[in-house]
């Protein structure tokens, strides 16, 4: 599940969480860190799975040059016919503003112990151009990455300009690092626009904000692929905050509720 909790906002861990380059949208990001409750959502047939719980912390901040993410989480999932597994991520990314850099660093461990660590660099050889990707752990190894392949904010951002736009459906390659893999497909069905309501105002003005309900589906770097890897639907508002999220993963899925939010200042550039 390492790959669906890092995009969910991106965050993610995008994340999050389709465009050209992440400084020429309309959308206006709003950088902030918020802080996410973890629960079981629904299951469906045999899973195997009797819990989930945890948290997520995650933040999307701003740079004179670029887009700083860090997502963290901590789950412990529970299961019917085995032990019990603690998992705890941290996933850390640079993104210029321009889309066409890209640096990521991710480390987890499993019941305490380390998993691989990835971490590497991407570039872009223009906009809608392909490019290359250098990983540096877990070993020294190189991609080239297709034309018109975008990163995770960039993503997310080019995302908020085509529902402002009233589109409907989208679908991209996007490369997040999460895995040693090269990009994946992701397809984007754009619900209705959903205006904030009463309650969510009081709590912070972040998310004072209208929104959409957003269905992403990843599918596999395997192009001949039918069926996707895991789906994210979201509540995403025009400023790029989240306001809760459900992880479906086919037999069960993960809920993420948004507990608290506060704002992080602009650069003064």
């Amino acid at each position: 599940m390492k790959h669906g909790l890092v995009w969910v906002f991106g965050p993610i861990a995008a994340t999050i969480v389709l465009f050209h380059t992440s400084g020429a949208g309309a959308a206006d990001i709003a950088p902030h860190r918020a802080l996410y409750s973890m629960s079981l959502g629904q299951t469906h047939g045999d899973a195997g799975v009797t819990g989930a719980g945890g948290t997520m912390a995650y933040q999307w901040g701003e740079s004179c040059d670029g887009w700083t993410v860090e997502q963290r989480y901590r789950l412990k999932m529970g299961y019917a016919e085995s032990a019990d597994v603690s998992i705890a991520s941290n996933f850390v990314t640079w993104e210029a503003r321009d889309g066409l850099r890209y640096r990521f660093n991710q480390k987890e461990t499993r019941n305490g112990a380390d998993n691989d660590e990835i971490r590497g660099e991407a570039k872009l050889d223009g906009p809608d151009k392909g490019g290359a990707v250098e990983f540096e752990k877990p070993q020294p190894k190189s991609l080239k990455l297709p034309a018109g392949v975008l990163f995770p904010s960039a993503h997310t951002i080019f995302l908020i300009d085509k529902a402002q736009a009233g589109e409907n459906f989208i679908s991209r390659q996007i490369f997040d690092g999460a895995t040693v893999e090269n990009s994946v497909l992701v397809s984007a069905v754009i619900g209705a626009k959903v205006e904030p309501d009463a309650d969510s105002a009081k709590k912070s003005p972040l998310l004072n904000r209208p929104g959409w309900r957003v269905r992403l589906a990843f599918f596999p770097a395997d192009q001949k692929a039918e069926k996707p890897d895991y789906e994210l639907g979201m509540l995403l508002l025009d400023n790029g905050v989240s306001r809760d999220m459900v992880i479906d993963y086919g037999e069960y899925s993960i809920r993420a509720k948004l507990d608290d939010i506060e704002a992080l200042p602009k650069p003064g550039c």
